[in-house]
């Protein structure tokens, strides 16, 4: 069985719904491999850069999961996402925020107030 044809399209809106899932699927799951490969980046970087974090990606799932009738808890997307217990992530590879961190948060949180 050979390879379907590549195709070319200038909107990913022109692809059939189930192939633009797929595609938006492989490139949550290469998210999540890339935050797993980088677990030096810590959370609260993310949040001042992006105003995103594993959290954040956590309570995206879950209510995904909502949306389609499929429950789970935040304990099992935190798992998920940071591919082992949030517990066990934490204790080897989250640092203690610094006093600049916590910072730059504040005035990243504060800007949106703004």
């Amino acid at each position: 069985m050979s390879d379907p044809t590549p195709q070319t399209v200038q909107d990913l809106n022109q692809l059939d719904e189930q192939t633009r899932t797929e595609l938006e699927a492989a490139a949550f799951r290469r998210l999540l491999k890339h935050l797993d490969d980088n677990k030096d980046v810590q959370n609260i970087d993310l949040m001042i850069l992006a105003d995103f974090c594993r959290n954040c990606l956590s309570k995206w799932l879950m209510a995904a999961g909502e949306e389609r009738g499929v429950s789970f808890d935040y304990d099992a997307a935190r798992e998920h996402v940071y591919g082992m217990p949030y517990s066990e992530w934490k204790t080897h590879h989250q640092a203690k925020a610094t006093p600049e961190q916590l910072a730059a948060l504040e005035a990243r949180q504060q800007g949106k107030k703004d």
